[in-house]
């Protein structure tokens, strides 16, 4: 394996020492014309590329922010992601990504190594909604900014969507279409987003004067298609089928949408469905999917700044802030009713 080029090959080619070296790096114009050319010559022959972990390590922060998501198969994170690594660059920064699984153990064992490499600062989506994994983190000093959601116990900033109001706008749309019976398919149940949107629904059915019991949950193991298409199949075995279905995410949605496909139900003819978060995929389904849509783009371009703002300026000055967006109804034909029927 080849040696890798360093600081004293480029001094030794250039016949400079290794503070000239450094200069043209870091000072160029503190050295002469003749000599920087000289170095700059070197650098391009040997293919030095300087250790960007050791200038860090010696300024003592990094130019590095984590984001940490529960699932970057869905596209939701994806825009989330887009949002904060336009924010990044504008300042400078570069964004490390992955993917928790929604599993609170890899949550920890990212937080873990954010720690080892000393990042900036981490935007989150927690996947422990108890906190203990950030509270673990936080005695490493390293900033951290939840993103579509908080966590118990935790005071770091946040940015995140009204679920609850996202929940209600879902449930009343379908109400206001005469539903009377609305099955919510759900992710795993422990998930705070989870339970706000299926609050917002239960209040919409209150208002309309319903029992809770005109909500029917159907839980799921994952927020993904293949979990939808299971919902969908156990959607198939109720009786009295519901005609309304609520889903937690889009894709969830889609998944229910390929099952009552395959089966010849007809979506909106004989159940109605609406989903969460209004994904590109969203606008394209087979039979265009009506969804809550959240500004994905600008709440990680918001949590991006905020980690940014906070991580630039004096810890003891900086003021948590949490910033709650509004969801907004996009209505398509999935939940629209044929003409002469309600």
């Amino acid at each position: 394996m080849a040696r890798m080029v360093g600081i004293k090959d480029v001094a030794q080619r250039a016949g400079v020492s290794v503070g000239t070296v450094s200069n043209v790096i870091n000072r160029p114009g503190t050295v002469a014309e003749a000599t920087r050319e000289r170095v700059q010559a070197a650098i391009e022959d040997l293919g030095y590329v300087r250790s960007e972990s050791a200038r860090q390590l010696r300024a003592g922060r990094s130019r590095i922010i984590a984001l940490l998501v529960l699932d970057m198969a869905n596209p939701f994170f994806v825009d989330l992601a887009t949002g904060a690594e336009r924010a990044a660059r504008e300042a400078g920064l570069g964004v490390m990504l992955c993917n928790s699984a929604q599993d609170p153990q890899e949550e920890a064992e990212y937080l873990g190594l954010f720690a080892e490499q000393r990042v900036r600062g981490v935007l989150v989506t927690p996947a422990d909604p108890e906190g203990h994994t950030l509270r673990a983190f936080a005695r490493h000093g390293i900033p951290y900014v939840f993103v579509d959601r908080t966590a118990a116990g935790t005071d770091a900033c946040s940015v995140s969507v009204d679920d609850v109001e996202g929940g209600a706008l879902a449930a009343r749309h379908l109400l206001d279409a005469g539903h009377r019976s609305i099955v919510y398919v759900g992710g795993p149940a422990h998930l705070p987003q989870i339970q706000d949107r299926r609050t917002g629904a239960l209040a919409a059915v209150a208002e309309a004067g319903l029992p809770p019991d005109a909500l029917v949950r159907v839980d799921t193991e994952r927020l993904d298609v293949a979990s939808g298409r299971d919902a969908g199949a156990r959607l198939l075995g109720m009786s009295p089928r519901p005609s309304a279905v609520f889903c937690a995410n889009d894709l969830l949605a889609l998944g229910v949408l390929q099952t009552l496909f395959a089966a010849g139900v007809s979506v909106p003819g004989d159940i109605a469905l609406v989903g969460y978060d209004d994904i590109e995929f969203a606008a394209a389904a087979a039979v265009p999917l009506t969804s809550v849509r959240q500004p994905a783009q600008r709440m990680g371009r918001l949590a991006a700044e905020l980690l940014i703002e906070e991580t630039n300026g004096a810890a003891e000055a900086h003021a948590h802030r949490h910033i709650v967006l509004r969801p907004e109804l996009v209505v398509r034909a999935s939940s629209l009713a044929p003409r002469g029927r309600p």
